[in-house]
């Protein structure tokens, strides 16, 4: 199967940014929610403000890989 988009484009730019943004969004969010005794809280926020900046990174990246 090929991973082009309509541009013609590779996109595992921002799958790997998304997928290495939510791990170390959760790790971040877990240690956050261990020390604040609210881990329930913590690990969503920590994940989501991984997710973002996990494709901001993969965006500002480009196509530089290619």
């Amino acid at each position: 199967m090929d991973d082009k988009n309509k541009n013609g484009k590779n996109d595992n730019n921002a799958a790997v940014g998304l997928a290495l943004g939510m791990c170390i969004g959760i790790a971040v969010g877990m240690t956050v929610g261990a020390a604040a005794k609210n881990i329930g809280l913590w690990m969503p926020i920590g994940m989501v403000c991984g997710m973002c900046l996990g494709l901001a990174v993969a965006s500002a990246r480009g196509g530089k890989d290619e």
